[in-house]
């Protein structure tokens, strides 16, 4: 039975998008019959045992102080996690080692397993030094994105495959010269398993809410500004001049929080705009079934046209109608008209338009939530798609079913 040792950034109990990947994927590879684990770098930062057990998941955490300059704080991460996956490969003896980014997390994969002598794959869901600049952590040319950057191409020329999260970011990797039969791609993907049928709207929640009978535009995530909620709410005003009733419900939090609630409190609209906070995420379909269409108009950039988000996915899992800006990463998971409605980037009043003809097509309802759906269930369902990884894993480990490695001390 092949045993795959995934390196890692963080991963759960902690939550976030990086970690819910990471548990569909591990908890369908060993549906199908491999073995996983996973061993975490320094930046998982909740505590728990140097071995913990996490929704039925294994997890290694290395240990460990990183200090001084940046340079040499980053390196000094990426020896721990080498030395801490070497440690446990010698005790697990894993067949493959599968690191996912950031850089930090594929670099070390790269050093272990050439100590250990067994395969690498390094697996890319987004550039980190594009997600700095639009997290408004980073700036595009900087020294730090020029060196991120190189790092990230550093890792990929050495991994023995290399695996991508979209067609953005391989065509990306392929014009820095990466061949293209070097990269497969896994797309984002929901376990359908987790979804049955919606929740039912609960009317004491949204009389709390006050959201009144009119239909109301969702958006459910971290308040980034590449998510472009400042759009959302520069459209509300627009919006309700021919959708009077409709409201707008905000469900999480972030940098641009703040940001927002002040916008929110200047606007013309500011009546129909409701913030709720964070909440757990076992509560999140009780919100969903509160929303008619959900809204995620990313501003246009670097990061938004390479990556693919996974909102989208799941609000089609959940027989959410969509609404989306018509950015790269949108137009490889939403088709316009279909199993969507793509509108223009940066525009509040084209946001505006596409949500009141949508609201206005009530007709067509019924056959976009199927279509997405049935998108989903085709295209991005983790028990289809985790078979991808196999096909990469038995390419580079028939070639060393014969010649077993000892790891090395």
């Amino acid at each position: 039975m092949t045993r795959v040792l995934h390196v890692l950034d963080h991963s759960v109990p902690l939550h976030s998008g990086y970690t819910f990947r990471t548990r569909a994927i591990l908890t369908a590879q060993a549906a199908m019959g491999l073995e996983v684990r996973g061993i975490t770098g320094l930046r998982h930062t909740m505590d728990g045992p140097d071995v913990e057990q996490a929704e039925g998941l294994t997890f290694y955490r290395t240990r460990g102080v990183a200090s001084g300059p940046p340079a040499w704080r980053e390196w000094r991460e990426i020896q721990l996690l080498a030395d801490a996956i070497v440690s446990t490969a010698q005790d697990w003896r894993p067949d493959v080692l599968h690191a996912h980014s950031p850089a930090l997390c594929g670099k070390a994969a790269l050093i272990a397993g050439k100590r250990l002598g067994i395969p690498v794959v390094y697996e890319i869901r987004a550039f980190w030094e594009d997600a700095a600049v639009s997290n408004g952590t980073g700036s595009e040319g900087s020294l730090k994105y020029r060196l991120t950057r190189a790092l990230e191409s550093h890792v990929v020329q050495g991994a023995d495959a290399v695996v991508t999260i979209c067609q953005g970011l391989k065509q990306d990797l392929v014009a820095r010269g990466v061949p293209a039969h070097k990269i497969t791609i896994s797309p984002n993907g929901v376990d359908l398993a987790l979804f049955g049928e919606p929740a039912q709207r609960d009317p004491a929640l949204a009389e709390k809410l006050r959201l009144g009978d009119g239909p109301v535009i969702g958006f459910i995530g971290s308040f980034y500004d590449y998510e472009g909620l400042d759009d959302l709410i520069a459209a509300m005003p627009l919006l309700t001049a021919r959708v009077p009733d409709a409201k707008l419900l905000l469900v999480g939090g972030g940098p641009m929080e703040a940001a927002l609630k002040a916008q929110a409190e200047a606007s013309p609209a500011r009546g129909a705009i409701r913030f709720v906070g964070r909440v757990p995420h076992s509560e999140v379909e009780k919100y969903y079934a509160l929303v008619d269409v959900m809204a995620y108009p990313r501003k246009h950039s670097r990061l938004t046209d390479l990556v693919t988000p996974l909102k989208p996915l799941e609000a089609m899992a959940q027989r959410q109608l969509v609404a989306a800006s018509d950015v790269g990463g949108h137009r490889e998971l939403i088709t316009d008209g279909l199993t969507g409605t793509l509108f223009p980037p940066d525009d509040p009043a084209a946001c505006a338009a596409a949500l009141a003809d949508l609201l206005a097509a009530t007709g067509t309802w019924d056959a976009r939530r199927a279509a997405g759906l049935e998108h989903v269930r085709t295209s991005h369902d983790w028990a289809r798609n985790v078979y991808r990884y196999q096909d990469v894993y038995h390419r580079l480990i028939a070639p060393m079913v014969n010649c077993p490695v000892v790891a090395a001390a």
